[in-house]
C-alpha cells in the first residue's frame, strides 16, 4: 500500500477511532524501511510518483512477535484492572 492508502485502511478498520497523520506515519515507515522490515517501490501514477510499502519476511516475523507482545500486555492490563482477558 502507499501512505494515504495506509491511513485510510487504519481509519476504516478502526471504525474511525484511529486517525494516522502524515507526521506520525511517514517517520514510522522510514524507520521500518531502515530496519529492513519494509521495502519500497516507486510507481508513476499520471504525473505523480507513488511510493508503495511492502513488508519483508523479517517484517512479517516482527509483526507476529509484536502482536504476541501486545496480547501479553493486554492480558497483564486485564489482570491489573480486574477480570479475565477476552482474547487469549
Amino acid at each position: 500500500m502507499y501512505g494515504y492508502e495506509i491511513t485510510q485502511q487504519v481509519k476504516e478498520q478502526s471504525e474511525g477511532k484511529i486517525l494516522l497523520t502524515e507526521g506520525a506515519l511517514y517517520p514510522a515507515l522510514h524507520k521500518l524501511e531502515a530496519d529492513g522490515l519494509l521495502t519500497t517501490e516507486r510507481v508513476m501514477i499520471g504525473k505523480r510518483m507513488r511510493k508503495y510499502y511492502t513488508l519483508t519476511p523479517a517484517g512479517n516475523t516482527a509483526i507476529t512477535d509484536k502482536i504476541k507482545e501486545f496480547y501479553s500486555f493486554l492480558e497483564a492490563m486485564q489482570l491489573i484492572i480486574g477480570g479475565k482477558p477476552k482474547n487469549t
